[in-house]
């Protein structure tokens, strides 16, 4: 009997597995499939839908790639998405092999009851025990932090919730919630879901730093105005010298590159664009193209990262009375 069996190879790098976070130790494929899609319920507001049939065809693309991450919300596709993905692992009967996050979305904000109830729904759509990673999605600040992390504590003391984490948050609220947690006792958020692109990088102000210093996970959520053609333009560039065949792999490798602990959010409904989308686990881009892409656009990191920067070299200040070499910053993955 082998005591120590050998995991088959990965059918593409999607099999290749990574630690969500410092503050968690489960290992996860370094894309996270996005289920905003599936489901059925959504097409009657121009948002798009998919059958049973489709949205299990695209969890088997997925999951036979190599695929452990699905993320999904207990509104997502009027609560079909979490109907499909939990009948999905329950015929298959893979439920412990895949890492299931949801999103708390209720019409009672954050309260316990409102996050207990929203939960209760989710498990029994899932068709599951537990979820891996349950979000507090939109801050909405009539809840205070005391009772959201004493509630959410609850939820993992009882075995429901394995990690916590949180979305579309003020990245000051972070570290005030995770010290109250640690100084009682309590878990704190490890994961981070914000909306970050090659267009959009206003979390790299606060919320990615914030990140750095409390060793949590950033989930990116990818979305032609002249700026978007600009932009275009030098990823096909890009996408030339790398040898990628389309620039959506390119962006997600920048945003996988620029720090460690990204796992970006791949969404669409047929297999042939997950497919295209797994090339940039293929993609190394250098230290030269990040800062092309970031020279593209114009984006202002505002007071007061005008005046003392970002932390990767030392204030000026400093600089002119001493000479100070600054540590390298803990780097992201990139295929080898």
């Amino acid at each position: 009997m082998d005591l120590w069996p050998t995991a088959p190879p990965a059918k593409t790098a999607l099999g290749h597995y990574r630690q969500l976070s410092p503050l968690s130790g489960v290992y996860v494929s370094p894309l996270c499939l996005g289920a905003m899609s599936i489901g059925d319920k959504w097409a009657a507001y121009g948002m798009g839908a998919m059958d049973k049939e489709s949205s299990f065809a695209l969890l088997d693309a997925y999951y036979d790639a190599g695929g452990n991450f699905i993320d999904t919300a207990n509104c997502y596709q009027d609560e079909t998405s979490e109907e499909f993905i939990g009948e999905w692992m329950d015929q298959r009967g893979i439920r412990d092999q895949m890492v299931i996050a949801t999103k708390k979305v209720h019409y009672a904000g954050n309260s316990v009851k409102a996050m207990t109830l929203s939960l209760e729904a989710s498990l029994k759509k899932l068709r599951t025990h537990y979820v891996d990673i349950l979000y507090v999605h939109w801050w909405n600040w009539d809840t205070s932090i005391e009772e959201i992390m004493n509630g959410l504590n609850n939820l993992v003391a009882a075995g429901k919730v394995l990690y916590l984490g949180i979305s579309d948050c003020p990245a000051w609220i972070i570290p005030k919630a995770n010290l109250y947690a640690r100084m009682t006792g309590k878990t704190p958020f490890s994961i981070y879901q914000g909306t970050w692109s090659v267009m959009q990088r206003d979390v790299e102000r606060d919320i990615i730093p914030m990140c750095r210093a409390e060793g949590r996970t950033v989930w990116q959520d990818w979305e032609r105005n002249e700026n978007e053609r600009k932009m275009t333009k030098e990823l096909e560039k890009i996408a030339e010298q790398v040898g990628a065949k389309n620039i959506q792999a390119v962006a997600i490798a920048y945003v996988m590159q620029k720090a460690p602990y990204v796992f970006p959010l791949i969404g669409g409904r047929k297999p042939e664009q997950l497919y295209a989308n797994l090339e940039a686990l293929n993609v190394t881009l250098t230290e030269e193209h990040i800062h092309h892409i970031d020279s593209v656009l114009p984006f202002n990191y505002g007071f007061p990262y005008s005046i003392i920067g970002d932390g990767s070299e030392p204030i000026q200040l400093a600089s002119n009375a001493a000479k100070i070499v600054k540590w390298p910053r803990a780097q992201a993955i990139r295929p080898h």
